[in-house]
């Protein structure tokens, strides 16, 4: 909530208040009675000024109403609903003092309000509770609840949920699911009657992340249907849910999932549950996205400098470190125009395999005995910057680490939990640890002229138990505080929040860092989808993308140079394969592409995403708009063989009807060709059409044969 304050209550009136809360097009109507708290009686289009002389019976249409064999009395869905309220849903607040389950009596103590949301405090069973519940500029709902014991004894908490009512009409939902190179994989179903939750029990975000719980009409698509989703900006265990009772409720919701006694509050002590974003549309998906993504723009935090072009040395080398290669690599990588390079895995001691050495966090001196000084220099000399992987949250068995502190261990005091890939978690919430994380990357930062660190966390936490409890929030907060550590010491530094590929991509991990690795699949087929997930929630510029080899190493797929560069054009683009084995004519090809994108990052990095239905099974189409839609950039990718011998029409979306555009192909960008379907409108290199034709009737395109693709700019004529 960051509008203009208006008011400042305290609740002494007899009668039910009732506020309309709106920005860019969507609303909240709260009931806030005398008694308990709000009710929230819509979230969704904003009825406007004129609805308000309706507020009063649209309290008594949104009451529970009484049934036979119910409650003798209507009852409020509260914005923190319990059983107490009449809830029979999951309860937004649970956890018990001294055996007994809490039903807070709340009672309202302040009100602070504006246009745009409001904040509140109430006092109920021992505890205070804080709310805060308001639209951002860009329409987008926040929602965050924080809880104090302000009574004797502990309190063991359960859940402190945000939950909010949608339409009936809301009957289909979208989340996502995956795996290691396939990550949000999306996946629809009818809302069902009852409470279906999506937990994940990974310790971190996970490849299999719902990621968002999108709720919709039936059928919503790209560009139509209305919409409300939710994602938690949360690092650790979630739940995602959604509520569609009997009674007349349709909720969704989403809070940190906590584990038995992993949250006990002693008398003074606070809990702030992560927040929760919300965002409706009724221009489908891209309207979804099209507010979370000017949301996202617009934070404090968010990157305002142009993304480099990276070259990362992973698939390039792997493990087998040695400098003559690496300045051969750098050379070429300079020559074909790439701004950052990125030293990966196997610089620091005795790491020659994924086995051993994490937490020995000091460059091997049998590859780098003058440090990594040679290659940091030689970079730098080139005119790019250097960035270096780490993964800082992790300790090898057998490493330097591990024999000084074996009890550094994430996990139970008997034993060690299951090892993957070789590792255990180190636990970053006993404050020497911490320190110790801390201070060896400090020195590594300050040592060298860093200005990258490619952050990976390569498992999931499992027996994860820090002090006698579950662990994971506690280990998930110390994350972020040795971020944000670093952050403050080296402002300078860019971090990427890597695991395992796209096994952290949340709002929580980009609070403390400046992109995200979407997956390990460089298979640019593999990575169209993967992106068009992650794009649903991130704008382009957080998303890292990287040209592979020709054989991608994680499905064995042989693609052509020209369509993975092409794939990695909506993201903060790099290259992650050796280039110096490429011919000359390949080296030419990358220069055109990384000079066309450079090009092309103020609109990529800065424009409105778009998405439209291409009529052809096994084709997809992703642009990009500028804000005065003069400027756009469609990519048309093909994924399967045709089932059309002549192509649909494209229609391209988000243009101005009003205008005129000149179209034109990049050729460095658009993959070969397949036939010789007629394609006049390209034979001269553009056209120039009506906007109101492009996107009602569209082009004539040619033929794509699987991997290729063809794209296009658009300009106002």
């Amino acid at each position: 909530m960051d509008g203009e304050r208006m008011t400042h209550i305290t609740h002494t009136a007899s009668s039910v208040r009732i506020r309309r809360f709106h920005a860019q097009g969507s609303a909240l109507i709260v009931a806030f009675p005398e008694d308990g708290l709000p009710e929230v009686l819509h979230w969704g289009a904003d009825p406007g000024v004129h609805a308000e002389r309706g507020l009063s019976e649209l309290r008594r249409a949104a009451r529970r109403q009484v049934t036979p064999s119910a409650f003798d009395e209507a009852w409020p869905l509260t914005i923190l609903p319990t059983e107490r309220d009449g809830w029979a849903g999951r309860p937004a607040l649970a956890g018990s003092r001294q055996g007994a389950p809490l039903f807070p009596a709340w009672r309202t103590i302040e009100i602070d309000e504006d246009e745009r949301g409001f904040r509140l405090t109430a006092e109920g069973a021992g505890l205070r509770l804080h709310s805060e519940m308001g639209f951002d500029a860009h329409g987008v709902l926040r929602v965050t609840h924080r809880v104090t014991n302000i009574g004797p004894f502990d309190v063991a908490l359960a859940a402190l949920d945000a939950t909010i009512p949608v339409p009936a009409r809301a009957g289909e939902v979208l989340d996502f699911t995956g795996r290691w190179i396939r990550e949000r994989a999306p996946q629809r179903r009818p809302v069902a009657m009852g409470s279906f939750a999506r937990e994940t029990r990974r310790g971190r975000t996970g490849h299999d992340s719902p990621l968002l719980m999108v709720v919709g009409e039936p059928g919503f698509a790209d560009r139509s249907g209305e919409v409300w989703a939710v994602h938690l900006a949360w690092s650790g265990d979630s739940v995602y849910r959604t509520d569609r009772l009997p009674e007349g409720v349709n909720a969704i919701g989403a809070g940190e999932l906590l584990r038995a006694d992993e949250i006990v509050l002693a008398p003074g002590d606070e809990f702030e549950a992560p927040t929760a974003w919300f965002a409706w549309s009724d221009a489908g998906l891209d309207g979804m996205s099209a507010r979370l993504h000017a949301s996202i723009r617009a934070r404090a935090g968010h990157p305002r400098s142009t993304r480099p072009v990276m070259l990362n040395t992973w698939e390039a080398v792997y493990f087998q470190h040695s400098l003559p290669p690496l300045l051969a690599l750098a050379d070429a990588a300079a020559a074909v125009g790439v701004e950052r390079f990125v030293l990966d895995d196997g610089w620091f001691l005795g790491r020659r395999d994924d086995s051993t050495s994490l937490g020995d966090w000091f460059a091997d001196p049998e590859v780098w005995p003058e440090g990594l000084h040679p290659i940091i220099d030689h970079v730098r000399s080139l005119g790019m910057g250097f960035g270096l992987w780490v993964e800082p949250e992790m300790i090898s068995p057998g490493s330097r680490l591990e024999a000084a502190h074996p009890e550094w261990v994430l996990g139970p005091v008997d034993h060690h939990p299951r090892a993957w890939r070789h590792q255990q978690v180190l636990d970053l919430a006993r404050p020497e640890a911490f320190a110790y994380v801390r201070d060896r990357l400090d020195a590594l930062l300050t040592e060298y002229p860093i200005e990258f660190l490619k952050w990976d966390q390569n498992r999931d936490l499992i027996e994860a138990v820090h002090a006698g409890r579950a662990g994971v929030d506690a280990h998930t907060r110390a994350t972020y505080a040795l971020l944000d550590a670093l952050r403050k010491r080296h402002p300078g530094v860019e971090i990427e929040s890597c695991a395992s590929g796209g096994g952290r991509v949340d709002l929580g991990i980009l609070e403390h860092t400046d992109r995200v690795w979407a997956s390990d699949t460089n298979d640019p087929i593999e990575r169209s989808r993967i992106q068009r997930g992650t794009e649903m929630l991130l704008p382009p510029e957080l998303i890292g993308s990287h040209v592979g080899p020709g054989t991608a190493h994680t499905t064995g797929r042989t693609t052509d140079l020209r369509f993975r560069a092409s794939m990695t054009l909506f993201a903060s683009a790099g290259i992650e394969m050796d280039i110096t084995r490429l011919e000359a004519d390949e080296r030419e090809m990358l220069a055109a592409w990384i000079a066309e994108y450079k090009r092309l990052r103020p609109l990529l990095h800065g424009g409105e995403l778009v998405h439209g239905a291409t009529g052809d099974r096994g084709t997809s189409l992703t642009g990009s708009v500028s804000a005065d839609r003069r400027w756009a950039l469609y990519r048309l990718s093909r994924e399967e063989t045709a089932e059309w011998s002549v192509p649909p029409l494209l229609m391209l979306p988000g243009l101005d009807s009003a205008l005129d555009y000149r179209v034109r192909v990049i050729p460095s960008l658009s993959a070969e060709q397949h036939d010789a379907v007629p394609v006049a409108w390209i034979a001269d290199g553009q056209i120039e059409q009506p906007g109101a034709l492009l996107a009602s009737v569209g082009l004539r395109v040619p033929q794509l044969r699987p991997g290729s693709a063809l794209v296009i700019e658009v300009t106002a004529a």
